[in-house]
């Protein structure tokens, strides 16, 4: 098998450490975020407490979209799906009595990604830990946000451009970030299958370094900060065959399309999350067992960080206990099963080693299909990888009606009672106290450095600079996330998906 290799070593495809989770185990993370900063930052400390040793960030809808919660299209979202951030004050808050250069925390944002970096990089100032000294991820993965999500601000071709100016920013400033975490994983959520959610992520990998080579950037340099999202699905041999796959053809494409030689810029380093569209309603304990083989199959594929979600995702945001047990879900798989001693444990597996091939060819059969309409900006702008995912989705939901696929207590060994288990409920004046909150800010902060601030920020949108310098003193100023957002709109426009 001459693609297999070793541990380490180019293709990577049993993974990009040589003894792998012998020499350190995958980072434990728990995506969370709701309501206000203050409710958000006792989950952290509790998960914290618990055993995690990274944080994940879950923002509302507002923040993802670049309002302000007192914004009339705001109404309703504030701290619903995540912690409302509108400004410095509510990101001191967020990580106080939480040491920035000790902990890694990952932040799922995309279209605000870099107003809320600079947040970031404003807070770790307020507690006197320099830029170099953090360590985390931010998501800034805005071309999935056009094929699968939803929240973006800009046109694609405006947004590529924020996030190049995070890459040159980054290299000089924050040597330790991962400047983007490039996602599969909304794209399997909306209904791709396991190669396209390869070959789609890949098609925007591509084009994120395509654009950063353009724009003068090192691949060897920033190559070694690029980072992976993807999902942990049901099917579990097919799911640790996808992780091998996508290592090997991701170092293929570093060194082959882009001439990457450094091994750092070449490996595919990825977090995994288990599978949310998985989780059911009907019979919510089922989806602790569907969450630990998800999990397992992330780990056994050789994932670097992990996620794993909470039974009662489906009904609600995430109770404390049902958080924990997620968490003990990793920490059993790492303590008890054994299979973190071995640094390949799946490898050589006729079956494995059969479906990492088959998966690899047919991505890069998707790939050349995307090249040869245009590229990844023309796919996306034609509609190609929309079509794709949606088609896909659809068949699997006739699967499932059919009963061709198999959901254990939904279209099989289904009940008529309804789970009586206690909900997490959100405090309904969140919205009211956020609101306040962000009215206050307003009438007590300096005005004009503010509005100055703001100004800095249309211009060099205007005139090319990096964007990430006036963005870091706009919300020093306590310039709002919206009015940052708003101060680019300005200048690029809003993308319109029906034109």
């Amino acid at each position: 098998m001459p693609d297999l290799g070793f541990p380490g070593e180019f293709p990577f495809t049993r993974g990009i450490q040589p003894t792998m989770y012998r020499g350190r185990l995958w980072t434990m993370r728990q995506y969370a975020g709701f309501g206000t900063a203050a409710e958000s930052n006792a989950r952290y400390r509790y998960l914290l407490a618990q055993g995690v040793n990274g944080l994940s960030v879950a923002f509302d809808l507002p923040t993802q979209m670049g309002y302000d919660s007192d914004h009339t299209l705001a109404r309703g979202e504030v701290g619903r799906v995540g912690v409302a951030v509108d400004s410095i004050d509510d990101m001191a808050v967020l990580f106080d009595g939480i040491p920035l250069d000790r902990v890694s925390t990952s932040m799922t944002i995309n279209a605000t990604a870099v107003i809320l970096l600079a947040l970031y990089i404003a807070v770790a100032r307020r507690q006197g830990v320099p830029a170099s000294k953090l360590e985390g991820t931010i998501q800034n993965d805005i071309l999935k946000e056009y094929v699968a999500r939803g929240t973006y601000i800009y046109p694609p071709r405006a947004s590529l451009r924020i996030v190049t100016d995070i890459f040159a920013y980054c290299s000089k400033e924050l040597p330790n970030w991962n400047t983007i975490s490039i996602s599969g994983y909304h794209i399997r959520e909306a209904g791709s299958t396991a190669v396209q959610e390869v070959a789609f992520t890949f098609a925007h990998a591509i084009a994120y370094v395509q654009a950063a080579v353009d724009a003068g950037l090192d691949v060897n340099q920033f190559g070694q900060r690029l980072s992976f999202f993807f999902n942990a699905h049901n099917n579990f041999l097919e799911e640790i065959a996808k992780y091998r796959a996508a290592r090997r053809l991701w170092a293929r494409l570093m060194r082959d399309r882009f001439g990457a030689t450094s091994p750092r810029a070449q490996q595919l380093r990825f977090h995994t999350q288990t599978a949310g569209s998985t989780l059911t309603a009907q019979q919510p304990d089922n989806n602790i067992v569907r969450v630990a083989i998800q999990a397992m199959a992330a780990v056994l594929g050789g994932t670097q960080s992990l996620h794993c979600n909470s039974r009662d995702e489906a009904l609600s945001l995430p109770s404390e206990e049902s958080a924990r047990i997620a968490l003990r879900t990793q920490q059993i798989i790492a303590s008890e099963t054994g299979v973190a001693n071995t640094v390949d444990p799946v490898g050589g597996s006729f079956v494995i080693e059969r479906l990492t091939d088959d998966i690899e060819r047919a991505a890069e059969e998707l790939l050349t299909r995307i090249d040869r309409a245009g590229g990844t900006l023309a796919a996306i702008e034609t509609g190609f990888i929309q079509r794709e995912i949606q088609e896909s989705a659809y068949r699997a939901q006739v699967a499932v009606d059919s009963r061709q696929a198999i959901v254990v207590g939904v279209n099989k060994y289904a009940e008529t009672g309804k789970s009586t288990r206690p909900l997490f409920q959100l405090d309904p004046e969140v919205e009211r106290t956020q609101v306040e909150r962000v009215r206050a800010l307003r009438a007590g902060r300096d005005a004009d450095r503010s509005r100055r601030a703001l100004a800095a920020v249309s211009d060099a949108a205007r005139d090319g600079h990096n964007l990430v310098p006036p963005i870091v003193d706009a919300v020093d100023a306590r310039a709002t996330v919206g009015e940052i957002a708003d101060a680019m709109r300005a200048v690029f426009g809003e993308h319109d998906s029906r034109i």
